[in-house]
């Protein structure tokens, strides 16, 4: 039976790119998203397969999960940001935190029994700006924050389980959520000249690296944090 994959956050951007990886890697995938119209399923190597899921919902949580013959892999991509100020406001922070940090702490102890079963594998997305943080985004930065020790300390906690936890920070990746940043030829500018490999990144960057993290390939690998970011953090 071919190894099952749970990606919150899957039916766009990053997420989308990474369940997508993963079926075309011969896995079946289960990718979730809170839009009332999600894309339709997909067949190749793989297996594709779309869901509605609140990761603020643990009832929603615990039904999904249920329905699952078998679990290897959760990878938790559902991420919200706020524009326009909204995150220095105490229900702006509170929302940001419950969806990012909180929902994939919840994702995460629904679904352990089922990845203990496997001997499987968690892997969180974190951001550049766990390190930096943002003058504009305090609640999605401080969220990001806590994926990193999140998943430090899950990486400790489910080891003696062989349960792997690992986590990738994208940076500059070219997405409907960065797009503005994109369009802006001052931004888009600096992001380049910041950058040295020289250009944004795209979801599929990304996606290959998380294939990676969740193989066999990486199965002595646990508690990382690996950035994606064309080498932005380190310039």
């Amino acid at each position: 039976m071919s190894q099952q994959v749970l990606v919150t956050g899957g039916s766009r951007g990053i997420g989308r790119a990474i369940a997508g990886a993963f079926a075309a890697a011969g896995y079946r995938v289960l990718a979730t998203g809170i839009e009332a119209e999600l894309p339709s399923g997909d067949s190749g190597p793989g297996e594709l397969q779309f869901s509605h899921l609140d990761v603020q919902q643990p009832d929603q949580i615990s039904a999904l999960i249920n329905d699952l013959d078998r679990l290897d892999v959760l990878v938790n991509c559902a991420g919200t940001i706020l524009r326009d100020g909204q995150e220095f406001t105490l229900d702006g922070f509170e929302q940001v935190l419950d969806v990012n940090l909180t929902g994939t702490m919840r994702m995460c102890t629904a679904c352990f029994p089922r990845l203990a079963e496997q001997q499987g594998c968690v892997l969180n997305i974190a951001s550049m700006l766990s390190y930096f943080g943002s003058g504009y985004a305090p609640a999605y930065s401080s969220s990001k924050g806590g994926i990193v020790q999140l998943t430090r300390s899950l990486a400790i906690a489910w080891a003696n389980q062989q349960v792997r936890v690992n986590a990738l920070a994208p940076g500059w990746i070219e997405t409907d959520l960065t797009k503005p940043l994109h369009d802006n030829p001052e931004r888009h500018q600096q992001i380049l000249e910041r950058t040295p490999l020289g250009r944004w990144g795209q979801p599929q960057d990304v996606a290959n690296a998380a294939v990676f993290l969740c193989s066999a390939g990486a199965k002595f690998i646990t508690g990382t944090v690996l950035p994606v970011d064309g080498g932005y953090s380190i310039a």
